[in-house]
């Protein structure tokens, strides 16, 4: 398993809040564990059928994972200054777009885990707070190597829910700010948010 795989699978763990309203009262790392498993076990289970038909994937994708994070809060971090004083409506069409930019790529390698790929969730360390608390995993490379992923939480009043994740010490919410705020800043919030829709913006990983 590749390391853009290990991305897609880390940000398919940071999607949105819509498909489960109601609060999630399982810790972090709890949450993080019983998600992969239970999805890593029904794509292995249903493999034949998703790869014929890949729009099957895509709606249990919409099923289960958009439901882990705050999707406004993440969306405001990577928005940073350019997001200061944004209309609600623009703030949740960026939002949005960045959701389902997420999940189209995540879709689109999901197929390509192995049947034995699960992360190690490691034990909580450092100062973890309502604010945020870090669940550190660890993703085994087809070489015997791992790969270190972190998972950044924060208390909502829906629960729990993840609004970043760092992998090698990179993290996805400031690798976007450095792509999208500058265009923001200089096109404006609608252009980009329907470029990314478009699919006419590249973003890299």
């Amino acid at each position: 398993m590749n390391k853009l795989l290990i991305t897609l699978l880390s940000t398919a763990l940071s999607a949105s809040l819509l498909a489960n309203p109601g609060p999630d009262n399982r810790e972090p790392a709890v949450i993080v564990e019983e998600t992969t498993t239970a999805l890593l076990d029904e794509l292995d289970s249903r493999r034949a059928e998703f790869t014929e038909n890949p729009a099957l994937l895509r709606e249990m994708v919409n099923r289960d994972m958009l439901r882990l994070i705050d999707t406004d809060y993440s969306a405001r971090l990577i928005l940073g200054r350019a997001g200061r004083g944004m209309e609600t409506e623009k703030m949740d069409d960026f939002a949005s777009a960045m959701s389902d930019h997420l999940l189209s790529r995540y879709a689109d390698g999901l197929l390509s885990f192995e049947a034995d790929t699960r992360p190690e969730v490691l034990p909580l360390r450092g100062n973890n707070s309502e604010k945020l608390t870090r669940v550190r995993t660890r993703f085994k490379l087809d070489d015997g190597g791992f790969v270190p992923v972190d998972f950044a939480f924060r208390k909502t009043e829906q629960g729990w829910k993840a609004f970043d994740v760092t992998i090698e010490g990179i993290s996805y919410v400031l690798t976007y700010r450095n792509q999208i705020s500058p265009l923001v800043a200089k096109d404006g919030i609608e252009k980009v948010t329907a470029d990314i829709r478009a699919g006419n913006l590249l973003l890299e990983d």
